[in-house]
């Protein structure tokens, strides 16, 4: 099971500055630095550290979208090549924080929808990340149980996620926008990169 923005998808760049281009319209003194302190994969989080009150979020939303509208992100380096070579023996499941929409389109626009035999976005399931539920949703319509299974991700939410669903988790903390925080999270395995992963499952064949 995969994380996607930060994992697969090399998104923090262009994620991060469709923040600031929100937080200069709603009047919010945010830079970068304060971005990486409070980033969350649930932006909710992110909106509450900044003080954004609840009946702006909407707007918020709104503003964010049109700004990652006009960016690119790609997949990292080798994320492609990994779950081709992947999915001969494993299934590939898609679990994230990202809009339906978004990730969908996302999918289709680099050909790998037909990738992931499951597909859980923010919508799916609630509570999201570090809750469970998006997880168990995934396991639940694969029809495995959580020793079946590895979750990988670049944040601190995602292995609690993972831990609290008694999934096994993976930290990529060469992507991770937190590294040290994704660190002291502590998953049960680092990596540098996704493309270390056929190497590593391969130790446990």
């Amino acid at each position: 099971m995969f994380d996607w923005d930060g994992t697969l998808l090399d998104s923090y760049r262009v994620d991060a500055q469709a923040y600031l281009e929100m937080f200069r319209v709603l009047g919010i003194r945010w830079g970068l630095e304060k971005l990486k302190q409070h980033y969350s994969p649930n932006w909710y989080n992110v909106y509450r550290a900044a003080r954004i009150p609840r009946s702006r979020w909407d707007e918020a939303d709104r503003l964010w979208r049109r700004y990652y509208r006009h960016k690119e992100a790609r997949l990292f380096s080798g994320a492609r090549a990994v779950l081709s070579t992947l999915r001969r023996n494993y299934k590939l499941g898609l679990v994230t924080s990202g809009s339906g929409d978004r990730v969908r389109q996302q999918l289709r626009n680099f050909k790998i929808t037909r990738r992931f035999a499951v597909r859980v976005f923010a919508e799916d399931a609630t509570p999201r990340k570090p809750h469970p539920a998006p997880l168990r949703l995934a396991l639940a319509r694969l029809h495995l149980a959580a020793e079946e299974c590895i979750y990988i991700g670049d944040a601190p939410a995602d292995i609690e996620m993972a831990r609290r669903a008694g999934v096994a988790s993976v930290g990529v903390v060469g992507t991770s926008p937190v590294p040290s925080k994704l660190r002291a999270a502590e998953p049960d395995v680092t990596i540098d990169s996704v493309a270390e992963l056929p190497r590593l499952l391969a130790k446990f064949e």
